[in-house]
């Protein structure tokens, strides 16, 4: 289980990693530069083994610093910031040497800025950038060299912003993913602490009994035969005590159950069909149907020899729900009486539990031969069952299955 639960665990892990922007997010903003990469082979770059080197170098430092800047110790570390500035020195090198689309390394270093600085520094190293594109683009093109200036400020804000926010949703998410652990292992603590005192206290006054009880066979059988007495009338209470533990700690949604069925029967070999409609249910009547599907679907698996099961819960008449579980097998003498329409005489001891359960909340269940072949369990139910409340939904721990 150990095991099962670090698997899972690295594959959310895992998955959770490849949706999270990254350093290859920033890789085909790259081909802003393809026009400085056309005109090196078009000769029209004079000094071309100096610009082919200059590109080569600003591609490298560009994808380092992509990279780097995804991981907070990375993107802080000195050699990053060294980087950048490089990055920044190329750039400005490369544009005053030849201008035209060498001009568009600016929007590119605001792309690798925003990416590898935060803010309180983002706002005045931004402005450099932006300060040092304008400059650079109005010395080439003039006053139309804003428009540089501008994308390269924009390019800065905007990446900023985006991965501050992704960081953000992603600490938010590790923070939720943390909390509900740290849940399950308080809720974990506390039902192991609630078995311990229940079974401690319990399992102690029987060893008491017994041992008094093995004493007083040979002299008093009167005595010992009351604290054999004690000792059912303890162990009856303690199972009461420990089926509502179980029971408020299992108890979950008719969609769980209706899922533990489907797999329940393809393991079986029984095609399944499952239909769901109506109202929202209540917890306590989703508990009292879920436990008819799992009784029912039991059933099927264990006597029925069928080949398909259709489980359907639709609602009835806007104010009751109903669920039936049909089947088209042949071994029905074991689940119900033949043609029966209620948990009868003939019925298993489960529907007859269930039977009595769901009157007490104002439903029916009737179980019996299909008009055709097979079996057929209905319950029905109001949408808000009466007499459960807020209490818990007592299913007997162990009672033997029809």
């Amino acid at each position: 289980m150990a095991w099962l639960r670090k698997t899972r665990g690295n594959s959310c892990e895992t998955f959770r990693d490849e949706r999270s922007p990254n350093g290859f997010s920033l890789l085909p903003w790259l081909l802003m530069g393809m026009g400085a990469f056309s005109n090196l082979f078009q000769g029209e770059t004079p000094e071309p083994w100096i610009g082919g080197l200059g590109l080569l170098t600003f591609n490298s430092l560009y994808v380092y610093v992509s990279f780097r800047s995804f991981v907070k110790e990375t993107r802080e570390a000195t050699s990053t910031r060294v980087a950048l500035a490089l990055l920044g020195l190329v750039t400005c090198a490369l544009a005053l040497a030849y201008g035209g689309n060498w001009l568009l390394f600016f929007p590119l270093l605001g792309l690798a800025t925003g990416a590898a600085v935060r803010m309180p520094q983002l706002r005045p190293v931004g402005l450099v950038v932006g300060v040092l594109a304008g400059g650079v683009s109005v010395f080439h093109d003039g006053w139309g060299g804003l428009d540089i200036a501008y994308a390269t400020w924009i390019s800065t804000m905007v990446t900023a912003a985006i991965l501050s926010l992704s960081e953000a949703v992603r600490q938010l998410r590790t923070a939720r993913e943390e909390l509900a652990r740290r849940a399950v292992e308080e809720e974990r603590l506390r039902f192991s602490r609630d078995l311990h005192d229940l079974l401690g206290h319990t399992l102690s006054v029987i060893v008491v009994k017994s041992e008094a009880a093995r004493r007083l066979a040979a002299g008093d059988v009167a005595a010992a035969q009351a604290q054999l007495n004690d000792i059912e009338a303890v162990g009856r209470q303690a199972l009461t005590e420990i089926r509502e533990a179980v029971t408020g700690y299992r108890q979950g949604t008719l969609r769980d159950e209706l899922d533990r069925a489907e797999s329940a029967l393809r393991a079986a070999g029984i095609e399944s069909v499952v239909r769901r409609s109506g109202p929202p249910l209540v917890p306590q009547t989703e508990a009292l149907l879920g436990w008819v599907v799992r009784e029912a679907v039991t059933n099927v698996v264990r006597h029925s020899g069928a080949a398909r099961c259709e489980i359907v819960v639709a609602g009835s008449g806007g104010e009751r729900v109903r669920l039936t579980v049909t089947d088209d097998g042949g071994g029905g003498g074991q689940r119900g009486a033949a043609g029966g329409t209620g948990a009868g005489a003939g019925a298993g001891t489960g529907l007859k539990g269930l039977t009595e359960r769901l009157a007490t909340a104002g439903g029916t269940l009737t179980a019996g031969r299909g008009p055709r072949q097979g079996f057929v369990v209905t319950a029905e139910l109001p949408v808000e069952a009466r007499g459960l409340g807020a209490e818990r939904v007592e299913v007997g721990v162990g009672s033997p299955v029809g």
